[in-house]
């Protein structure tokens, strides 16, 4: 199920905010928003794809830079929603 779910994630991300680039240079650790590839507009549309995707809810603290800023705390943050 992680798996999974680290996939769709990045390739959300990928899709949406790195079109052309190596996949392979998005790794689970990759900092998204400290690296400068969401702005808060990117976390917004992030945020909504996560949260239709899975059927969640994210509340206003939980949208944040310590669980949104790699795909791992991406990943970790559905898990502990389900």
């Amino acid at each position: 199920m992680n798996h999974e779910i680290n996939q769709n994630v990045k390739e959300f991300i990928l899709r949406e905010f790195l079109p052309g680039e190596n996949p392979d240079e998005l790794t689970d650790s990759t900092p998204l928003i400290t690296g400068g590839i969401l702005d808060s507009i990117a976390t917004l549309k992030l945020v909504s794809f996560i949260e239709e995707s899975y059927s969640l809810t994210l509340q206003a603290h939980e949208v944040d830079v310590d669980n949104l800023n790699t795909i791992s705390d991406i990943t970790n943050l559905i898990q502990s929603k389900k």
